[in-house]
């Protein structure tokens, strides 16, 4: 039997571990206010970028699906998202605004340390306005809280369907 013949078996989709939104809506409707207004302002592409990166770093699979989903759909490249999780290796993918937007996501999602380090965060002020910073420090900090929503309660990835150009 030749490879493109052979029967591939997937593992059984594994079932949420709860529905948070159903049982906490005012909470999941108040994220979604906040997603929104975390945004304003932001290169559509940049902020999924930056969505999916802190994705990668906090395993959360159903808001990888989402937001590589997403980013195509706002014209990022597939070349792109495929390097993000190597961005320090594949740097000359990206824009040096870019570049401290993931680096300041990476420095905001995994505080190790317990802070941001000062040349992660004036590497970011040189690129943004203040407004925009701030903007982008919102949608961080939003997509972390999502990721632990999703990856707490085991959200399953692949059923999301994007909505088209925004």
């Amino acid at each position: 039997m030749s490879t493109a013949e052979e029967t591939v078996e997937y593992a059984t989709e594994q079932a949420p571990r709860l529905a948070w939104a159903k049982h906490a809506p005012e909470v999941y409707k108040a994220m979604v206010r906040l997603d929104t207004a975390a945004k304003q302002g932001l290169d559509a592409q940049l902020y999924e970028l930056v969505k999916i990166r802190a994705s990668q770093l906090n395993h959360c699979a159903f808001c990888l699906d989402m937001h590589t989903k997403d980013a195509l759909v706002a014209g990022e490249s597939v070349q792109r998202i495929v390097q993000l999780s190597a961005w320090e290796e594949s740097r000359h993918f990206y824009t040096e605004k870019e570049l401290a937007a993931i680096e300041l996501t990476e420095a905001i999602t995994v505080l190790t340390d317990g802070f941001v380090p000062d040349e992660v965060y004036e590497k970011a002020a040189t690129h943004f306005e203040e407004a925009e910073l701030a903007q982008l420090i919102a949608a961080i900090t939003v997509i972390n809280a999502w990721n632990r929503f999703g990856v707490t309660t085991r959200m399953t990835p692949g059923h999301y369907q994007p909505a088209q150009h925004q």
